[in-house]
């Protein structure tokens, strides 16, 4: 690594770091209740917003409540983005009139972006309207979002009140968070990037002449649109010249700020944040790559001032730090490295006999290795998917990386919301194991961890770890899924453990060199997508109501301290042994076996 590297990589944690603590204790004080009211009504536009919607304000939830109302609005939002994605050709603002998504597509997109997913089968300049852009997709990445966001707030109710049947009113938490958190940052984000010349606009798309026209062989269709072919079976085509390109529209900013600041990461464009209309320049890399932390990284701020105890916050945002600052370290020094296939050839004569500019190969120019190495982990680490180079081209060792940091169970930083009570789950487990070491029973924020707190904690650790193992078993044994696969050896094992790996643990990102828009593929992830979001977040809403009816218990001479270096430590290798137990099987049969080769 170059000392440009740490310096970038500095920079990004001490912007960071000076911006989550400010937005942490302002969300803590949007959701805290006062004393007299469970629950404040806001302003007027809230108020106007729960009478529409009817809506009781002061009504609390127990967590079945919580749970089943979470449920009914995230299948009520599948079946709306469905509908939009099956009828957009005949609805407005499509201007390049796209036809309708294939069934299996529809679901699979709706699937995904309503569960902060946003897995993209599809390329969204050629197959999206502005109205599915807007009105189905960038709508679920502000409540999909938001409703991570609610449960974590549940749960951190559950251990910060004592005595309590309910956790809060799931419709109050969902409008309080897009009113006064999503929207307002949003905005703010949008307007930055397009100072920095992000698109946005409902334009038809453009077409300009080219630079230098390009003659090439153009394929002969019949009347069907099938190839002709000669009598030996060869492809019949003739001469053509390439004398413009097609420049691709649309309201793009608004659509990519909450992309970042939900960690949801769908781009409007093919490339995503790799596309020059998605993100033009060092600055709005920096601001993308900043958004997508900041929530997550605030939360954490949030937990502590909730529960009354600020240590504790900052205690859990450290274990994420320790686990996520050597892992970037990694992916940029391989990246820097690069390929060890190329060093033992005479191409680049460098003192060191690497390759003195490193792998570049599938990164911008305009960003470079450091730039795109940090964004690899950021985007991975925080369960957002958005990338801004070609994961498939990463080092072996340097794809290794972004591959773990999901297997980890997306909670080194994670999803808005749901990275943080997922670590919450890992912290329970981290107390139980301690508490077996002393022979008492585990406490955490005053509240005894007892066999069913257990039970709901390792589900939600090990339902993603078991739902990725089996799917990516299932995927290698079904020969129409291997067929997509477009890359021989441990290499294709890699793409086909990150693509189900990526889908379960809600990310989004994609390896590359796989066909995932067939039916195999389109229902498999689907299952997993919803299967790995909905069953976390109620075995943690299970927990919440759990530990709320608990009384709270005095800290003693026994009591493990939460919020010191030794539970940090606990923690980030409780989060690291699972993490390795379970899938270095599978690493060692992918990106491992795949360096060594190279290697040799």
């Amino acid at each position: 690594m170059t000392f440009n590297d740490f310096i970038q990589i500095g920079i990004y944690l001490v912007v960071l770091l000076l911006l989550i603590k400010p937005m942490g204790r302002y969300m803590a004080h949007v959701y805290a209740d006062e004393p007299n009211r469970i629950h404040r009504v806001g302003g007027g536009l809230e108020r106007l917003i729960y009478r529409l919607c009817g809506i009781q304000a002061d009504e609390e939830m127990g967590w079945k409540r919580y749970a089943i109302s979470m449920l009914l609005f995230n299948v009520f939002g599948m079946v709306l983005t469905y509908a939009f994605l099956r009828l957009h050709q005949w609805l407005p603002l499509n201007p390049q009139h796209f036809p309708a998504l294939s069934p299996d597509l529809s679901i699979n997109t709706a699937v995904s972006f309503v569960t902060n997913t946003n897995w993209q089968a599809y390329s969204g300049e050629s197959t999206m309207s502005y109205l599915s852009q807007m009105a189905a997709l960038a709508v679920q990445n502000f409540v999909s979002a938001a409703m991570g966001i609610a449960v974590l707030v549940a749960v951190v109710r559950g251990f910060a009140r004592k005595t309590a049947k309910t956790i809060g009113n799931f419709w109050v938490d969902l409008t309080r968070t897009l009113l006064y958190v999503l929207l307002p940052v949003s905005f703010v984000l949008a307007m930055l990037l397009v100072s920095q010349g992000v698109i946005q606009n409902f334009k038809p798309y453009v077409d300009v002449p080219v630079v230098q026209t390009t003659t090439y062989a153009n394929p002969v269709t019949d009347a069907a649109g099938n190839p002709v072919k000669d009598a030996q079976g060869n492809a019949v085509t003739k001469p053509a010249q390439l004398t413009t390109e097609t420049l691709p529209m649309g309201p793009a900013a608004s659509q990519i700020a909450i992309k970042m600041l939900g960690t949801n990461g769908g781009g409007f464009f093919g490339a995503n944040s790799a596309h020059p209309y998605e993100n033009p320049t060092p600055f709005s890399n920096f601001l993308e790559m900043l958004a997508i932390f900041l929530i997550p990284g605030a939360l954490c701020i949030t937990f502590g001032e909730m529960v009354g105890d600020r240590r504790q916050g900052w205690a859990i945002l450290a274990a994420m730090l320790v686990i996520f600052i050597p892992l970037t370290i990694g992916v940029t020094a391989a990246e820097q490295a690069g390929n060890p296939i190329l060093h033992g050839l005479s191409i680049d004569q460098h003192a060191s006999a690497l390759q003195s500019g490193g792998n570049m190969e599938g990164k911008e120019t305009r960003f470079g290795i450091a730039a795109s190495s940090l964004f690899t982990a950021v985007t991975t680490a925080a369960s957002c998917g958005a990338v801004n180079n070609m994961h498939d081209s990463l080092t072996p060792l340097g794809g290794l990386v972004p591959m773990w940091l999901m297997q980890l169970g997306e909670v080194i930083f994670g999803g808005v919301g749901c990275g943080l009570y997922g670590m919450l789950a890992f912290a329970v487990v981290a107390v139980f194991i301690a508490g077996l070491m002393v022979g008492r029973t585990p406490e955490y924020l005053g509240k005894k961890i007892e066999a069913y707190e257990m039970k709901m904690a390792s589900l939600a650790v090990l339902i993603p770890c078991a739902l990725v193992v089996i799917c990516t078993a299932i995927a290698v044994m079904t020969p129409s899924a291997v067929a997509t696969v477009g890359n021989p050896g441990a290499h294709s094992f890699s793409e086909i453990l990150y693509t189900v790996t990526s889908a379960t643990n809600n990310n989004g990102s994609a390896f590359g060199g796989l066909n995932a828009n067939i039916p195999f593929w389109n229902v498999m992830l689907s299952v997993c997508m919803f299967l790995a979001r909905y069953t976390l977040a109620i075995a943690m809403l299970a927990l919440a109501g759990s530990v709320a009816a608990k009384k709270h218990v005095p800290e003693s001479s026994g009591t493990l301290p939460t919020h010191t270096p030794l539970f940090v430590t606990l923690l980030a290798s409780v989060v690291i042994i699972v993490g390795a137990l379970t899938f270095l099987p599978a690493l060692a049969l992918g990106p491992i076996a795949e360096y060594l080769m190279s290697a040799h």
